[in-house]
């Protein structure tokens, strides 16, 4: 098949909706499908396959959106055309302008369409100050369900928490839960720990820097343990709130490390790691957890209701109330202290994480655009 794949958002590969695209855009291609990207990122003009869209001049709010590693992707129907000219079926990953445009084509084409939902509306509502202002993420969440969702064959989730929170302020929609999957690299594997790391007792978190990450929650956390002096907070990323970060730290014994990490970098500092912290407040499934459970991390996660992370908890030790840093101080002490536990629940995660094989994850991708196309002609 011809497959294209619409990405408001691409670019680096250092938030979940770009590893998401990424990753299925080169599944499809091993599998034999030929596949085309239209994206925004203008340093993609003249590969294969790739359609380039413009970005919206926003004026003397320009700078705020860039400081918040935001890109606007600007629909042009003449990029659109030529994408979706020969193509047998559309995937989008947003539901934002141009994924809306590429759809509204795609209908008038008598295409199939299936559409990823990557996009929590806090994720959106953050960005104007009202992550928390719950008529502002309805408002999102209907805006997302009346001019995208309800319209494409189906809707690939994620998460079964996110699909539950969709379809009850969106609407019903023809649901695949499908993780977004771990890579076979994932894995425990013995590693020479980097000099930086060297004596210290290392905490990990993978997120970008932004508010709904609660990165703060960790390092006041660090700072109430009774083991602050001999930890080392990792946080690989990048994002907009790097430098706030940097100054909420202040007062740690060793600053922590804030870095983007290739691929194999961040295998051998998950590797190098003693604990895995995720106190994101906000997160649709959360790669980056599984990526280190299914190296054997034992994580401690926040309970927040709006976080499909919380569902991978094993027991009761894995969990701290969402923003509660005393207790998420507590619970690191534990695993600390307790080597032996800390080993057992390690296997038992091991076990777990089998259910997010990436090659099945992609296996089920696959299926879910076959299936949806064949029954679109067949109709």
């Amino acid at each position: 098949m011809t497959i294209c794949v619409v990405c408001d958002v691409l670019g680096r590969e250092n938030n979940g909706t770009t590893i998401a695209a990424m990753n299925l855009i080169r599944s499809l291609r091993a599998k034999g499908h030929a596949v085309r990207v239209v994206c925004p990122d203008a340093e993609r003009k003249g590969e294969p396959d790739c359609f380039v869209v413009p970005t919206l001049n926003l004026g003397p709010i320009n700078a705020y959106v860039r400081k918040n590693g935001v890109v606007i992707a600007k629909p042009e129907r003449k990029v659109l055309e030529a994408a979706l000219d020969g193509v047998d079926h559309v995937h989008l990953m947003v539901p934002f302008a141009v994924s809306r445009a590429a759809l509204k084509l795609a209908r008038e084409r008598g295409l199939s369409v299936t559409a990823g939902f990557h996009c929590q509306a806090e994720n959106f509502t953050s960005h104007i100050f009202m992550k928390n202002n719950r008529l502002a993420n309805l408002l999102t969440y209907r805006n997302f369900y009346q001019h995208c969702y309800r319209w494409v064959d189906g809707v690939h989730y994620p998460s079964e928490f996110i699909r539950g929170v969709f379809e009850r302020y969106g609407g019903k929609t023809n649901a695949y839960v499908i993780s977004n999957g771990v890579n076979r690299q994932f894995r425990p594997m013995q590693v020479e720990r980097p000099k930086e790391l060297e004596g210290k007792r290392v905490i990990l978190f993978t997120g970008r820097y932004s508010k709904e990450k609660s990165h703060t929650v960790l390092i006041d956390a660090a700072k109430l343990s009774r083991h602050a002096d001999e930890l080392q907070l990792v946080f690989a990323g990048d994002g907009p709130l790097k430098k706030k970060l940097e100054k909420r730290s202040r007062g740690l014994k060793h600053p922590p490390i804030f870095r983007f990490f290739s691929r194999e970098e961040l295998l051998q500092v998950i590797n190098s790691a003693d604990l895995y912290v995720h106190p994101a407040e906000i997160e649709i499934e959360a790669i980056s957890c599984l990526e280190a459970i299914s190296c054997g991390l034992v994580p401690v996660i926040s309970d927040s209701e709006r976080s499909a992370t919380r569902f991978f908890a094993l027991r009761e030790e894995n969990l701290f109330p969402c923003n509660d840093s005393r207790t998420l101080a507590t619970r690191i002490d534990y695993w600390l202290e307790h080597p032996q536990e800390k080993e057992k629940c390690s296997r038992a995660y091991l076990g777990y994480t089998k259910q997010f094989d990436f090659d099945v994850c992609m296996d089920r991708m696959e299926q879910m655009i076959l299936e949806t196309h064949e029954n679109k002609h067949r109709a």
